[in-house]
């Protein structure tokens, strides 16, 4: 999960410099955890096949202010939408239509993180848009604190640890907030007091044990009951597993289970569907409206056709039509505006079935997409001469549709907080038959960077001069390398042996952290391959070393800056960093490949030999890829076990305590841009764009006009 780079003979470098000349895109994110300094430096070369013309309308306003707001852990960010402006009305109605669709499906996060949620998102509207005591004194601004974190994280556990937090003020303080709000806007039931409501509220905000942990992945425990998140009711893990080893999910099968809620009724274990008519209905409906409208004006016979199967799974829940949709979606390869809109990630189920709902809408960057479209077509070669064994190897690549997209809007679990790089669908069926499309969020990227720029992370990890003069120079270049390889090569390649199950039964809560440290591997083990210095997207192999240094660094150090003391790593892409790292370390120590070195009373991370190192990166690879083509859940199980969840305390604790002097807040998420129809004669003329700078504001805003749902589902 990085960025992209690519194009012809060393093309990539060639955009560096013109963007920088032109203080345009900066095309790069830092690795996870870290904020590395910006690229400072770029290597002169010519460029292939690019028309000046094509960089008009991509522009970024360099007085466009990216940071927004801060508080707590958490910093807010603007993005800019360039080219917007300049595309033709039919495209800019789809984009506003696929917008509100995306925002129409907002209340279902909220939900489906918690059965409490929108129970407690309705409270605090209540109270930060009607509170009529004094909001200058300490308590209102803890407690407004309190407000941005439960919205940044689609709820009250924290978006990355999955730890329930709480309001720092008192219950009575609380309590004092709801009797001096409008009782009328409290999510109360019809016949229920202020008092009865007070007391029913207070335990689900303050009270530890109720709803602790989002996602519990620990072992040889009941992850369905000790996780908080709404895909469960009733019903224990066992069960869960027992009813769905009656679905055949071997072959072209769907995802099953992927947009439902399980439970159990009358004593039987039972399936709420998500979709108009079951649950979610009334936003459902919403997100149906609006996608009625964009069919009108979608831009081409094959995006109308996917639009519509979407529309058709939406009103049946029926997965055959998803994966319909889903191949449709792929093979839709000249539509400028595209859309993710569904239920799509199953990274918050403990069981790697249920999927959370989020949306991307985008425009294609024509000119960034070059360069993926470099790599892209080399994906045989790569799977050819991976360290896969032969029986792992997929022997037709089928066609992986790379490009770059600027976010137009982001919804559900892509927001506040969302990805840089996607690869998608995730049915192993359709990847390996029809393919997948790999996308890199450039605009994203570049908000990123532009905020990260002055971090002060490298020079206060970075070992050595030579170390952060490397990092400097190719880092943010390398690490755009490292996801467009990730997303596109890495995710699509290998293949499930023939009668093994999916990944959801045969490696169950340990699948999303195996396939996340398989994509890394991929990339990680080309990264000093001559291949990418002779196809142009790599200027030689020592900048392939700036990204090890800063893979290992934050792989074994640097991420821990985003968890508590005393917790062990929860979410699965943390886990897949540790988990490579950590076992590229260990493997390596008796030779020293890596080590851990002292100066200065402070810890750096070493690599003292990069091929011996890249040499463990393809035994890891080719042992994980064995672990999911396989099906071999115990040695999954013990990798990750091993490896990615325990955090060394006193490494963790220098870490915060250097982390803190920086004053980085180590999250980071967006505002979404803000898009208004200009009408005249009753018609719509234009749609224009702003960007709001206030992430509360936008929140209650959302809260008024993009919420569909009752409190309970």
């Amino acid at each position: 999960m990085l960025s992209t780079v690519k194009q012809n003979v060393f093309l990539f470098l060639a955009f560096h410099k013109i963007f920088i000349q032109k203080m345009k895109l900066i095309y790069a994110v830092f690795i996870s955890a870290i904020s590395l300094t910006a690229c400072q430096h770029s290597v002169s070369k010519k460029i292939v096949d690019i028309d000046m013309k094509e960089l008009k309308t991509d522009n970024y306003d360099p007085d466009f202010k990216v940071a927004a707001q801060e508080f707590a852990d958490l910093k807010v960010l603007r993005y800019q939408v360039p080219g917007f402006n300049q595309l033709p009305l039919q495209q800019k109605l789809l984009a506003y239509y696929l917008s509100e669709a995306a925002l129409a499906g907002r209340d279902i996060i909220y939900d489906q993180r918690s059965k409490n949620g929108l129970t407690i998102r309705k409270t605090i509207e209540a109270i930060y848009g009607t509170y009529s005591g004094d909001r200058n004194e300490e308590d209102w601004k803890k407690f407004e604190v309190y407000c941005g974190r439960f919205w940044f994280s689609n709820g009250n556990h924290h978006h990355y640890g999955n730890q329930k937090f709480f309001p720092e003020v008192s219950e009575e303080y609380f309590a004092k907030l709801i009797k001096q709000s409008d009782a009328s806007l409290l999510p109360k039931a019809a016949t229920e007091s202020v008092e009865s409501f007070l007391n029913r509220i207070k335990p689900i905000v303050y009270d530890p044990t109720i709803e602790p942990k989002l996602v519990d992945l620990s072992p040889n425990i009941d992850n369905v009951l000790a996780s908080s998140v709404n895909f469960y009711e009733n019903v224990n893990q066992k069960e869960v597993e027992d009813f769905y080893s009656n679905f055949d999910s071997k072959g072209n099968a769907p995802m099953w289970g992927l947009n439902s809620k399980v439970s159990k009724e009358n004593g039987k274990v039972v399936e709420k569907v998500w979709k108009l008519g079951g649950m979610y209905s009334k936003a459902i409906e919403k997100i149906i409206y609006w996608l009625e409208k964009a069919v009108i004006v979608a831009e081409n016979p094959q995006q109308k056709h996917a639009l519509q199967l979407l529309i058709d799974y939406y009103k049946s829940g029926d997965l055959k039509i998803f994966d319909d949709y889903s191949i449709a979606w792929v093979n839709d390869t000249s539509s400028r505006i595209d859309i993710v809109n569904g239920f799509i990630e199953v990274y918050e189920d403990p069981l790697g079935r249920k999927a959370t709902f989020e949306s991307v809408v985008s425009i294609k960057d024509m000119v960034a997409t070059k360069r993926l479209e470099a790599i892209a077509k080399e994906a045989q070669w790569f799977e050819d001469h991976s360290p896969l064994m032969p029986e792992h190897k997929k022997k037709n690549v089928k066609g992986i549709i790379a490009k770059a997209i600027t976010v137009v809007m982001e919804s559900g679990a892509t927001a506040p907080s969302g990805p840089i790089g996607i690869n998608l669908p995730n049915n192993e069926w359709i990847r390996k038959e029809h393919g997948s499309k790999s996308v890199s969020l450039s605009n994203i990227i570049h908000a990123y960077n532009v905020d990260g720029a002055t971090s002060g992370m490298l020079d206060e990890f970075g070992v050595n001069d030579e170390v952060k003069q490397r990092i400097k120079k190719y880092g943010d270049l390398t690490s755009d390398l490292h996801t467009d390889m990730h997303e596109a090569i890495g995710h699509a390649s290998g293949q499930i042996n023939p009668g093994i199950e999916t990944t959801d039964k045969t490696l169950k809560n340990y699948a999303s952290t195996l396939e996340e440290a398989r994509a890394d591997l991929v990339a990680l083990y080309y990264m000093i391959d001559q291949k990418l210095v002779d196809i142009g997207v790599m200027p030689n192999i020592d900048a392939g070393k700036a990204e090890y240094d800063s893979y290992m660094m934050n792989g074994l150090m640097t991420q821990l800056s985003r968890i508590e003391p005393g917790h062990d790593l929860e979410e699965a892409h943390m886990r897949n960093r540790q988990l490579v790292a950590k076992w590229a370390y260990e493997k390596g120590k008796n030779e020293k490949v890596t080590e851990f070195i002292k100066k200065n009373g402070k810890t750096y991370i070493q690599i003292n030999d990069y091929n011996k190192l890249r040499n463990l990166f393809g035994q890891l690879l080719r042992e994980i890829q064995r672990v999911k083509s396989e099906g071999d859940f115990e040695a999954g199980k013990q990798l990750v076990e091993n490896y990615g969840v325990k955090v060394d305390p006193l490494i963790h604790e220098e870490v915060l305590a250097r982390y803190k002097k920086l004053n980085i807040k180590p999250y980071k998420g967006f505002i979404q841009p803000h898009y208004t129809p200009i009408l005249k004669d009753n018609q719509i003329i234009d749609i224009q764009v702003n960007y709001p700078d206030n992430f509360f504001e936008q929140m209650m805003e959302y809260g008024k006009n993009h919420s569909f749902l009752p409190v309970r589902n």
